[in-house]
Parts: structure tokens; C-alpha cells; sequence
């Protein structure tokens, strides 16, 4: 399905933009000089930071690329439920030989630096995680000729996403990686998401603007079951997590075969909120009890992380993971957009046989 986003790359594959350090500016630049669309992340990042890997990517292809924008938080949290976490988290700082972060530090995540840097100077494509723009967000970059992609949850988040002006919804299924794209936090639908092809046959009856599939997707023949139910393209997170280019740490890449890790869950315990990662001791332990306060635990919990990384310890790591882990490839960026090409045109060529035979019968 053509639109003015899939004419921009040649293969209907995005490299999911991953914050922490994993979607850096050679990661990015491999997918789209192979012919996906790379995505920067710039979660947790300066608006400045955000500039400089944006000037290494096109340092590195002349290719569309994106870059993807958290949400600011609404202010709901109880800070007596944070205070509580944080006593819980004092025998892990002291295990790491560390101190827990400022719970306080911001939860727009420079959303308004971000944008001004993006509006002076546009990239083709920005995506935006954990709710909405405004209209007037999206319609000033669409006029500084950016094209928008929001993600959405459910067809009703879709509906919002289309009402706002973007030029592309994406849909992410509970099966996917990382953090939940949800435009509001709610802790009783913990759990509660939508599998990606159910998902993807209510948006595609809710909305007319193209989508993107996300969640858990690791082969062409999954990108191909995406596309006939109505995607437009497929992003994907995990598989290029495993990739020579990407900045994730050694031992997350190693964990998502590893046989220690023989599942993902939803959890707060890393963030406060719901994101998909490889069940460790960390998660099993503090999971249960992490409120739903977003950045807030973020924030409290980043030296942790970062200490459990230094020592070596993938149980103390966020290792964050879609339902396909387990599928992971040893191979470059460009070699995996090659191969995921192949199977995308063999399972086309299997469709376009299949229906034919039986059109003869």
C-alpha cells in the first residue's frame, strides 16, 4: 500500500527507535541505507544530544530517517507510593554500591527543546510514544514538511492519532518490546493489551490514515501476515536489538537467546510504567511493587541499571524484549533488512500461490 511515508523507503521495514542507547546514529543509518527506514531515539536524551546524533546520521547516508519523541507526563503519580519504592530499592543501591536517582527530575523529557531543534531542522520522519500531540504540534511539522507517526494502543487511541492530523498511526501490540505506547497510564488494564493482528483489524476498521505494525515481529513471514491484514509496514524493535550496530549492551544482546531467560513480561519495576523485558531477578523481585509513577521510578531507578551494567549483572539490567526473543539473528543491520526481504517475497510468492490454487479449484 503506497502512501507518502512508505514511498519515502524502499522496503516496508522500520528499525524501531529504542531509548537507552541502543538506536544510536550507525544503527539508524545501516536500516535506511539498506532500504528500511532507521529511527532515532531521543528518549532521555538533551535536545543537543538529539541535534549531534541527528548530524551523524546524515554524516553517514543521504537516506530518510526518523526520530521519535516521548510525551510529556501528566503530574499523577503519589509521591507517597514513590517514597515506598524507594525504601524497597535501598538494599539494591547498596548491593551496586551506588545511590538511587532524583525521582524529581522532570517528566517532560525536553519535549519543547526538542521540537524547536526539529521545526528548525526537520528530518523526514518524527514519531511520538506515550500519547498525542496537539493539532497544531503535527500540523507545524507536516508544514515544515515532516511526516507524523503516533503510537497507539487501541483502536480508539488510533482514532485520536487520526483526529490530530498525523500521517500515520502505529500500532503496537502487547507483544512488543520495551516501553507500552499508551496515550494514558492506567494500572487496572495492566496486562490487558492486544495482540498485534487483532489489534491491527481494529484499527484498520477505526481509521484510513496507513498504518505501522508493531509487536513482536521477527521474520518476513510475520511482516507479510502485518501487511495483509492492512499494515502499510512493520516495525521492528528486538530484531535489530541484536545487531552489531546497535548500542545495547553486550549482555542484553546475549540474554535474548540465552536459555536463562526463557520469557518477557510487563513490568513496572524498572520505569513505573508497563514495559516488555526478560524476566530477571530484578523484575521477579521488585515488579509486583513498583507504582505506577512515570518517569518518576525512571529516574530513581537509572543508577541502578547503569551499575548492574558495570558489574557485569544482566539480573539487575533491564533487558527489555518482545514476545520473539528468542528468534534474534546474528546479523548486520543491512544483512537483516536483506534477509527479512527474502522471506517477506517468499511468503508473498506462498500467498499469491495459494490464493491462485485455490481460485482453480
Amino acid at each position: 500500500m503506497s502512501s507518502a511515508l512508505t514511498d519515502l523507503f524502499p522496503h516496508p521495514i522500520v528499525q524501531a527507535p529504542m531509548a537507552g542507547g541502543v538506536s544510536v546514529p550507525h544503527l539508524v543509518a545501516a536500516v535506511s541505507e539498506a532500504g528500511g527506514l532507521g529511527f532515532l531515539a531521543a528518549g532521555y536524551k538533551t535536545a543537543d544530544g538529539m541535534y549531534q546524533e541527528i548530524k551523524q546520521v546524515r554524516g553517514l547516508t543521504g537516506r530518510p530517517f526518523g526520530v521519535n519523541l516521548f510525551m510529556p507526563q501528566p503530574e499523577y503519580a503519589d509521591p507517597a507510593s514513590v517514597e515506598v519504592y524507594a525504601n524497597q530499592l535501598a538494599g539494591e543501591a547498596a548491593w551496586y554500591e551506588t545511590e538511587l536517582g532524583d525521582p524529581d527530575s522532570g517528566r517532560d523529557d525536553g519535549y519543547d527543546a526538542k521540537l524547536a531543534v526539529l521545526l528548525d531542522n526537520p528530518v523526514p520522519v518524527v514519531s511520538f510514544h506515550f500519547g498525542c500531540p496537539s493539532r497544531e504540534v503535527l500540523d507545524s511539522l507536516a508544514r515544515a514538511g515532516t511526516l507524523t507517526l503516533v503510537t497507539a494502543t487501541t483502536a480508539e487511541e488510533a482514532l485520536a492519532v487520526q483526529r490530530a492530523g498525523a500521517a500515520a498511526v502505529i500500532a503496537q501490540g502487547v507483544e512488543a518490546g520495551g516501553h507500552q505506547g499508551s496515550h494514558r497510564d492506567v494500572p487496572e488494564a495492566d496486562g490487558s493489551g492486544v495482540g498485534l493482528l487483532s489489534l491491527l483489524a481494529q484499527v484498520r476498521e477505526t481509521v484510513t490514515i496507513p498504518i505501522v505494525a508493531a509487536g513482536g515481529i521477527m521474520r518476513g513471514g510475520q511482516i507479510a501476515a502485518a501487511l495483509a491484514a492492512g499494515a502499510s509496514a512493520a516495525q521492528l524493535g528486538t530484531a535489530f536489538l541484536a545487531t552489531p550496530e546497535s548500542g545495547a549492551h553486550a549482555l542484553h544482546k546475549q540474554a535474548l537467546t540465552n536459555p536463562l531467560f526463557v520469557r518477557t513480561e510487563l513490568t513496572r519495576a524498572f520505569s513505573g510504567r508497563p514495559a516488555r523485558g526478560l524476566v530477571n531477578r530484578f523484575l521477579r523481585e521488585h515488579g509486583p511493587y513498583a507504582p505506577a509513577a512515570y518517569p518518576q521510578v525512571h529516574h530513581l531507578a537509572a543508577p541502578l541499571r547503569k551499575a548492574a551494567a558495570r558489574a557485569g549483572d544482566a539480573q539487575g539490567m533491564a533487558l527489555w524484549a518482545g514476545q520473539g526473543h528468542r528468534m534474534a539473528r546474528e546479523l548486520s543491520a543491512g544483512g537483516l533488512v536483506e534477509v527479512l526481504v527474502d522471506e517477506l517475497d517468499a511468503a508473498a510468492r506462498a500467498l499469491s500461490r495459494h490464493a491462485g490454487g485455490g481460485a482453480g479449484r
